[in-house]
């Protein structure tokens, strides 16, 4: 998948995001913001999307979204007014491949089902690990292709579709562990039917 179907996917899916794919992960987009709202801190959202998590983080959190969809993120900087989200930081246009701040600039990294939507999804988990402080977490939460049964069967038809669509059906778990300073700490599937996958990754060292 490139960089150019990712845009025009999302624009096309703007519109009705949030009543469709939006709908189908919600418990992994609430599993995974409980999560870090246990841990306050500052948190960088890579694929912030149309803003569906932004209104559950608590009001301790420092919340900084980034999405590469003009579209989306309009829809995003809208709720976050409508709504007087204090806790949002900031709202950036940006490719995750190349993330424009410091290394270890933030407490937590979240990617709520936007790897398997995005082109070279290896470079991205590189910058989420260079960006993510030692002692800080990477929260997933994604869809992984199965090794076996009906459900693989058609992760492998759908998979040549992946522009149209715009995400990677087949799009395997070793893709996001394969970082050497991330290691892996929670690992649990979601309902329903365990289709989505839970994930918390550690950033190997020590707050300095």
């Amino acid at each position: 998948m490139d960089i150019e179907a990712v845009r025009s996917s999302y624009s096309r899916w703007a519109p009705i995001y949030d009543r469709t794919f939006g709908a189908i992960t919600g418990s992994g987009r609430r599993r995974a913001v409980d999560y870090m709202n246990s841990r306050p801190g500052s948190v960088l959202e890579v694929g912030v999307g149309t803003g569906l998590s932004l209104d559950i983080y608590g009001p301790d959190m420092q919340v900084t979204g980034i999405d590469f969809s003009r579209e989306m993120l309009q829809k995003a900087i809208a709720k976050t007014e409508r709504l007087q989200l204090d806790h949002v930081r900031e709202l950036r246009q940006m490719d995750a491949r190349s993330l424009d701040f410091p290394d270890d600039s933030f407490d937590m990294v979240a990617a709520m089902h936007v790897l398997s939507v995005v082109p070279e999804p290896e470079r991205v988990m590189a910058e989420i690990a260079r960006v993510c402080r030692p002692g800080g977490k990477v929260v997933i939460t994604n869809h992984f292709a199965r090794e076996k049964g009906g459900l693989a069967a058609l992760e492998r038809v759908l998979a040549p579709l992946a522009d149209r669509i715009g995400w990677h059906s087949d799009f395997r778990i070793e893709t996001v562990l394969q970082e050497d300073s991330l290691a892996l700490e929670q690992r649990k599937a979601l309902p329903p039917l365990g289709l989505m996958t839970f994930l918390v990754l550690g950033k190997r060292g020590s707050h300095t």
